[in-house]
């Protein structure tokens, strides 16, 4: 803002006009001087807000269930949202900065496609559930007030998490005998508009239960819990009091049974939500006179006095109500901020999770001092499990853990008993001792004096459990420093039969990765181990569901496995030549007891690089193929895209891999190089042998997010995606140590390949990421220009001395490796740098790692020294982006780059300090209006794949 009060004495200001609320709209700065423009964000007073990451559903038969939780939300722009203007041409100087912008439309229509519904199957896996879904949300949506308190952003009008996705309707298929679909049955009764969260099965399949919000004067209201009876297809609200509201802050409501729900509910007694005292009581003290080591890492939202606590206490803090099918309801507990409830699997009795004070303004509400309690289902309290005290002093180590007991949970195959782990270490993964955490088990209700069981000790840091009975368990343990994974094979119900290990590999390894046990489920609702039994064989079986990766790429697998010898016996595998094929679930589990390998039905998934994922049952023993879905192309425009998994050498010898994508049509012969967009994200591994193995498969179908930069192929570019920079460090080396080398030489291997094919043009090839892989972008702008004629970077982090206490995977601080800190970032480089760079970052970004000031701070680093580069700040946005209007002006500012700076680009290209200062001042500081997040706490990227959306 400083820099725009020293500018207004030689410019004229001027509001754009917008249909939007005064929170999102732009002031432009113009002036006589067609060589400077710039634009100043306005400050606004009202807050943003982020979308919901928890998974709070309990519906547990494929996925998560809360559309909150990545799901693309979404919808055309709408009244209130910021207006749209139409694509401008490059030389249409007068358009920068001033407005949301519209990408091309052969980049729009892709992104504007309907999305596919998800799907649920009923505990019995005779229905399937269409959830159905809009497209992408208006930015009103995005700029509605929130507060953002203890790591929690939340909507304090409705009382959820801020910017919580949500379901537009619902309708029931039976799956017939055929494998084909009955005609949908629509859910009814549902208010019109009605915006639809955390939808659950009760165990018998004949209810589900979901959150309703209806829109109040443009906004959300409070949520209401409804019910619908899955034969009748109606719905209901569940209370006869319309008073009385989900709170949705933290758990929102589980079945207790198949006819009683425990709902989070807002206390009737709260009151207005507290003011905030005009005058301070006091200053804000902060005090480590006992000279504690508390090293955390940069954290945001946090409280920030005694008034955020108040009030991160008014809309947390709920009401336990007990609530009946036939309209019945008590209150069960004293009102408190409840963050956690489930039901024993004989549903006795309720393990309770709760958070109290002292609360902490150094980390989220995760480390708060947190309560677990054993209840019995009626509400009687039992005992108290443990009260953990704050945790301010969890090393920033890898595997470091909270001190006390962790990882309560009931057992999944044993009526209300409990099991945990305990830290012996103190937590601190640097300390050396044996065991490193033990194993504990106990009856919810034990007798006096009877102490908890140890069931496991561990060297590694426990990882979990899989249950299958008293005879058969495995216990998960890793380590992240060696990348070593071991899998124990124990006997819960016998002291007398010793513990074995099973596997024992590298994480890394993935070519060696046997695969995960499949789960079936229980009448009780629960998951565990599915046994086969196979006819004349009295073996123990389970199945092993691998991605079966090879240097050919992943090839699925279903092996038997007899868990006493070893032997295996591969029973299904995906086709290797068109197709790729996963086994999602187990769906033939509806009998307790053992399954028989001739009654085996499963659910598979199939695609190819052309076809969109669709669904089958596949039944043994004739391994008939039933296809239960048809969804059509999301993209037909582009069905014909070409792709091709490519492999090439860097030079130290570590084997590398990408994906190649070429236009529908493209003819190298023909067509001659094209321009080419190199987008990637650096890994972290511990050997070159498992740097260099193929994960991914070249069959996989191409999903397009809506900022993926597969929309570039619509473009007529080619997409050189997600090339392998793994950085490397063997033995007590750290990766980190020689990061900028092998970044270089990771991307030079890529580049000569696509260039030796003949697919790339030398001279125009532009290179982007997001977050870390923002990070990259301007690391290999600074170090590798020759490579590169400009660079996009979202959301990235440039100066690791802000991020002094870890970043990413590095876990030494910066006075430990100050050397390092300093060398990897791009912002002590940015004299370097004299390619254009497009720089674009949420303005309310909310990943610890990537605080908007990196962006800032970079672009002035970047324009000090003369560079070209333009910063575009999405206000309401936070570490993804999800607003319509936000979304649609990053592709238009993506697409006008690469048109600019890429397309025309000559070997003779590069731009000198003197030409590149001239236009950067044309093309100063953009701020843009949008609005929309993706809740990550790390600085990774999301990188989930188009099918994994369609399932929960």
């Amino acid at each position: 803002m400083m820099r725009f009060q020293r500018a207004c004495h030689r410019l004229s200001l001027s509001p754009l006009c917008h249909s939007s609320p005064p929170s999102s709209s732009l002031l432009l700065l113009s002036t006589k001087l067609s060589t400077l423009r710039c634009c100043a964000r306005v400050r606004r007073f009202s807050g943003t807000s982020l979308m919901s990451s928890r998974a709070a559903s309990r519906l547990r038969c494929l996925a998560s269930v809360s559309p909150g939780a990545g799901e693309d939300a979404g919808g055309s722009t709408s009244n209130g949202s910021a207006s749209l203007s139409a694509t401008a041409t490059d030389d249409d100087e007068l358009a920068l900065g001033t407005g949301y912008r519209l990408p091309p439309p052969e980049i729009r229509d892709i992104v504007d496609a309907p999305p596919v519904p998800a799907l649920s199957f009923s505990p019995h896996r005779d229905k399937i559930l269409f959830l159905k879904r809009r497209a992408l949300p208006p930015l009103a949506d995005l700029a509605r007030p929130e507060e953002k308190l203890a790591g929690v952003r939340i909507d304090g009008y409705c009382n959820t998490r801020s910017r919580m996705s949500f379901y537009t309707g619902l309708g029931i298929h039976q799956l017939l005998p055929d494998g084909t679909l009955s005609p949908e049955k629509e859910i009814t009764g549902i208010p019109d508009g009605g915006k639809i969260n955390f939808v659950t099965w009760s165990s018998d399949g004949k209810h589900l239960a979901f959150s309703i919000r209806v829109d109040e004067n443009g906004n959300s209201s409070k949520p209401i819990v409804w019910v619908a009876d899955v034969e009748t297809g109606e719905a209901r609200p569940l209370f006869k009091s319309q008073d009385i509201y989900l709170n949705a802050i933290f758990e929102s409501f589980v079945w207790i049974d198949d006819s009683t729900l425990l709902v989070s509910t807002i206390p009737s007694s709260r009151g207005d939500p507290p003011k905030k005292p005009l005058v301070p009581s006091g200053p804000k003290t902060l005090s480590n006179e006992k000279q504690s080591v508390v090293q955390v890492r940069t954290f945001q939202d946090l409280l920030k006095d005694e008034y955020d606590a108040d009030l991160f206490d008014y809309y947390a803090t709920s009401q336990l109500v007990l609530a009946s099918l036939d309209g019945t309801a008590k209150e069960v507990g004293p009102p408190a901020v409840y963050t956690s409830l489930d039901p024993s699997t004989d549903h006795k009795y309720l393990l309770i999770s709760s958070l109290h004070r002292p609360y902490s303004f150094i980390v989220p509400c995760g480390r708060f001092p947190k309560k677990v309690e054993v209840w019995t289902a009626d509400g009687r309290f039992v005992r108290q499990l443990c009260d953990l005290p704050l945790a301010e002093d969890i090393p920033i180590v890898a595997n470091s853990v909270r001190k006390g007991m962790r990882s309560i949970n009931w057992r999944a195959d044993k009526p209300s008993t409990l099991y945990w782990a305990e830290t012996q270490d103190g937590g601190d993964a640097k300390v050396e001792v044996s065991p490193r955490d033990i194993v504990y088990m106990q009856s919810a209700e034990p007798l006096a004096g009877e102490e908890p069981e140890v069931l496991h000790k561990l060297d590694l840091r426990y990882g979990g459990i899989s249950w299958c009975d008293d005879t058969l368990a495995l216990v998960y343990e890793s380590w992240y420093k060696t990348r070593r994974t071991r899998t124990w094979v124990i006997s819960p119900g016998s002291n007398d039969v010793t513990p074995r290990i099973l596997f024992d590999r590298s994480s890394e390894d993935v070519y060696s990765d046997p695969g995960s046990t499949m789960l079936r489920r229980t009448a009780a609702g629960t998951y565990v181990i599915a046994k086969i039994k196979k006819e004349n064989d009295e073996g123990t079986y389970v199945l092993l569901n691998g991605s079966g990766a090879t240097p050919q790429g992943n090839v699925p697998f279903l092996d038997l496995f007899d868990i006493n010898t070893g032997n295996k016996e591969r029973i299904w595998e995906s086709d290797k030549e068109k197709y790729f094929e996963t086994v999602v679930a187990l769906m033939s589990d509806q009998k307790e007891g053992d399954l028989k390998m001739e009654e085996l039905k499963i659910l598979t998934s199939k695609e190819s690089k052309t076809e969109n994922t669709q669904f089958s049952l596949q039944l043994w023993p004739d391994r008939k193929v039933q296809q239960i879905t048809n969804f059509p192309h999301p993209y037909p425009q582009l069905a014909s895209l070409q792709k091709e998994m490519i492999r090439y050498q860097r030079k130290d010898g570590v084997q590398l891999t990408a994906t190649l994508y070429l236009p529908p049509g493209y003819d190298p012969s023909k067509d001659g190089p094209l321009p080419c967009l190199f987008w990637s994200y650096p890994g972290e591994f511990k050997s070159k042998d498992a740097a260099s193995q193929v994960r991914g498969s070249p069959n996989e179908f191409a999903g397009i997010g809506s900022t993926s930069a597969l929309l570039w192929l619509a473009r007529r570019f080619a997409i050189l995606s997600g090339p392998t920079i793994p950085i490397i460090g063997e033995g007590d080396e750290e990766a980190n140590d020689r990061y900028v080398e092998q970044l270089v030489a990771s991307a030079e291997a890529a580049v000569d390949e696509v260039v030796r094919r003949g697919v790339a043009h030398p001279s125009k090839i532009a290179v982007g990421g997001h977050s870390y892989g923002a990070f990259m972008t301007a690391n290999l702008l600074a170090h590798a220009p020759h490579l590169f004629s400009c660079g996009i970077a979202r959301s990235g982090a440039y100066n690791r001395t802000l991020t002094p206490f870890g970043f990413q995977n590095e876990d030494r601080t910066l006075w430990e490796a100050t050397n390092v800190y300093v060398e990897m970032s791009p912002f002590m480089s940015a004299n370097k740098i004299k390619k254009p760079i497009l720089l674009i970052h949420g303005e309310e970004d909310n990943n610890p790692g990537t605080l908007t000031m990196q962006s800032d701070r970079f672009f002035n680093a970047l324009k000090g020294h003369g560079a070209l580069c333009r910063l575009v700040i999405l206000p309401h946005e936070s570490h993804g982006y999800s607003a319509r209007e936000s979304i649609m002006h990053v592709l238009w500012e993506t697409d006008r780059w690469l048109q600019k700076y890429c397309v025309p680009n000559t070997s003779d290209a590069d731009t000198s300090p003197d030409q590149s200062k001239e236009e950067s001042d044309s093309a100063d500081k953009v701020a843009t209006a949008t609005g929309g997040g993706n809740p990550e706490f790390g600085d990774h990227e999301d990188h989930s794949k188009f099918r994994r959306s369609l399932l929960w």
